[in-house]
């Protein structure tokens, strides 16, 4: 996976598990009901389909996809 840093990790992560909590699809097989721990399960297994866009110097963009 590509490397993003801690402040962004937490973003998506925080961002799925708010998708989840209001009912979005589970993308992995899990017994746990707590949407935070989902949400850290499918970005360590690499199921979240979003991606990062990092705004460089010089106004360039660049896309990280996570899933």
């Amino acid at each position: 996976m590509a490397e993003i840093s801690r402040f962004e990790r937490a973003r998506v992560i925080g961002a799925r598990a708010l998708q989840i909590a209001l009912g979005a699809p589970v993308l992995i097989k899990t017994s746990s009901k707590d949407p935070l721990e989902i949400a850290e399960k499918e970005y360590d297994d690499g199921k979240i389909p979003m991606s990062v866009v990092r705004v460089l110097p010089g106004g360039e963009h660049k896309r990280i996809e996570l899933g």
